[in-house]
């Protein structure tokens, strides 16, 4: 039965997404406050077929930020981005560049001020991520700079470096960051065709202020991310991450 369901509900969230992408155009045309209807009517959407159809719930931890931060997120599986969504009043992601010309995400997390970013080229890449941070705040006022700093969607329980742009965003900004843990891998694998049931949790941890050296700032995010996703982990029964 959990094939039927994941197929089911694996076609409908591709499904939906061109048809509330294209019915919610001309709100998203007309202001960034419309772009960000649309994307959580979506959101909300996709978490009520997940409960209905898949049998997953969500759980939001924490003190969801609402001022200007950068938010540092463990990075699972596509609905990391969805629940970023429907928490926070202004999430902008940086993302890589080549979803600008995917249909219908690239305009809708251009349109929200999310920063494209040319995977590979390391020094250059960060620079001109933080150049385009910079930018946006200067243009949107405040909002909730959301950023997976291992770069990549990470299965639970498997380790992968921090990469150090997240500091150097927080070091050029100067406010604070807000670790993210999630088990999201759990239920919803980044490789996975099943979705299993459960629930899904998003905890935003202590925030860690600016002004922090490089290698002690990046000790502590991955130290906070780390055991609260463990702690997760353990709590929905798999400390070592789903069996395979």
């Amino acid at each position: 039965m959990i094939y039927i369901r994941s197929a089911i509900f694996n076609f409908l969230i591709y499904f939906l997404m061109p048809i509330y992408g294209l019915l919610g155009l001309p709100f998203a045309l007309y202001s960034r406050e419309g772009t960000y209807g649309v994307m959580r009517a979506y959101s909300h959407t996709i978490l009520w077929l997940m409960r209905v159809i898949c049998g997953i719930d969500y759980e939001i931890r924490g003190e969801a930020p609402d001022t200007e931060v950068v938010l540092a997120a463990k990075h699972q599986s596509f609905i990391d981005m969805v629940l970023i969504m429907v928490a926070l009043p202004r999430p902008r992601y940086v993302f890589k560049r080549e979803l600008l010309y995917a249909p219908v995400l690239g305009l809708y997390g251009a349109r929200i001020g999310g920063i494209p970013v040319a995977r590979g080229k390391k020094g250059a890449a960060v620079r001109s991520m933080v150049e385009g941070i910079v930018k946006q705040q200067k243009a949107d006022g405040p909002g909730q700079t959301v950023i997976f700093p291992q770069g990549t969607r990470v299965a639970p329980a498997v380790q992968a470096p921090f990469k150090i742009g997240v500091w150097k965003i927080v070091d050029t900004i100067q406010v604070p960051c807000v670790p993210t843990a999630t088990n999201a891998g759990l239920f919803w694998g980044r490789n996975s065709f099943l979705r299993y049931p459960g629930t899904i949790v998003m905890e935003f941890l202590e925030p860690i202020p600016a002004g922090m050296e490089a290698t002690p700032f990046m000790a502590l995010l991955e130290e906070r991310i780390e055991t609260a996703c463990h702690l997760q982990n353990v709590e929905a029964g798999y400390p070592e991450g789903r069996p395979s």
